[in-house]
């Protein structure tokens, strides 16, 4: 547990931000509220009586620093991280202490090992980009599935949402990856991200029950395809959306999540699917739990409770898969998600992966 050490939010009053708040009280931290907007961070502070607020802007390293004092670790849950994930890391690297973001846009992700990775394995700093839904869970399944393997072919994270209410959050750091690729979509193929301008396939995905075969977005492509060929040597990483959710996402009417219990999770519900192939041979993990944004709380807080207490096994930029134990990482989260990781020998491959070309 926490024993009352300081975590730094910066981005505590957003959506995200919030859970990752109420999860680190609940773990035992002290958390630390900070954030640009000095208003929403008095309203907040004012919900959890004894918590700091702390503002801070990512162009004023003077306030990031006073943000950071005296805490042990630093979570950004603030997007667009295109605009914030490097001047917190710079902040989290002159304080000395671990950092954490919840990223799910590809190209910051890409620039957070690209820009840091050698200067925090010298400085045997730990920093772990994407530590969310999008770009951990996918890549600790993946992670797991492999096992003892020392290789395989391709990688596929299937994700078998009920519906997507994105926050604002969401929708910004969309528009901002979309600018930044000028309107194409990305892929990653032989070992590369590759930015191409047709359109993605519909494919169907037969997902363990109860969703069974859906129509799903083919490259629907998520941060996992960063995370995953980070540290795995897997050539071919393919992310898939479920089409009701892809429209949810697109649709720009479509409301922002609404609690429906205590916890403040909405209905939604989710299935992350993973299947990793090599020769003639596959193996399967997947999950299951309720509202992608709460989820992403114990995944975070989880990662800081174990950079904290030396349950890593890497310095530098890591991946979640890379620094942790995956299976012991996913089976701490049993209150969280449900999970079924490959405990009986590798099954042939089903062609495509029960996958064929649709409308």
């Amino acid at each position: 547990m926490g024993s009352g050490q300081l975590v730094a939010v910066f981005g505590a009053y957003g959506h995200t931000g919030r859970f990752v708040v109420a999860e680190l009280r609940k773990r035992g931290f002290v958390p630390v509220l900070s954030g640009r907007d000095a208003g929403k961070l008095q309203a907040l502070a004012a919900s959890f009586p004894g918590l700091e607020a702390r503002p801070a802007s990512v162009d004023d390293p003077v306030a990031l620093d006073r943000a950071l004092a005296g805490a042990a670790a630093v979570v950004n849950c603030a997007g667009p991280f295109a605009t914030t994930a490097a001047p917190v890391i710079e902040a989290a690297l002159r304080a000395g202490i671990p950092y954490v973001d919840v990223a799910a846009e590809i190209e910051a992700n890409a620039d957070t090992f690209a820009h840091f990775s050698d200067r925090a394995r010298a400085a045997g700093a730990v920093i772990v980009p994407a530590m969310a839904f999008f770009g951990a869970l996918g890549d600790l399944l993946a992670t797991a599935a492999m096992g003892e393997w020392a290789a395989a072919d391709e990688a596929h994270v299937a994700y078998g949402l009920s519906s997507w209410q994105p926050t604002g959050g969401t929708r910004d750091a969309g528009a901002v990856s979309r600018q930044r690729r000028g309107g194409a979509r990305v892929v990653y193929r032989n070992g590369r991200l590759d930015y191409r301008q047709d359109e993605a396939t519909t494919l169907k995905w037969s997902f363990p029950e109860p969703l069974g075969t859906r129509e799903v977005i083919g490259e629907f492509t998520m941060a996992d395809v960063v995370t995953v060929p980070s540290h795995l040597s897997i050539p071919e990483v393919r992310t898939y959306m479920t089409v009701e959710a892809a429209r949810d996402l697109s649709a720009p009417d479509t409301p922002a999540p609404t609690a429906v219990d205590d916890d403040g999770r909405s209905a939604q519900t989710f299935l992350v699917d993973v299947v990793v192939r090599s020769g003639g041979t596959e193996r399967r993990a997947v999950a299951r739990g309720q509202d992608i944004y709460a989820v992403t709380a114990p995944l975070a807080v989880e990662a800081v409770d174990r950079i904290l207490t030396g349950r890593t096994r890497t310095v530098g930029v890591a991946s979640a898969g890379e620094i942790f134990d995956a299976p012991d990482f996913l089976r701490a989260l049993s209150s969280h998600i449900s999970v079924e990781l490959p405990s009986t020998p590798d099954e042939p491959a089903r062609g495509q992966l029960d996958t064929v070309e649709g409308s």
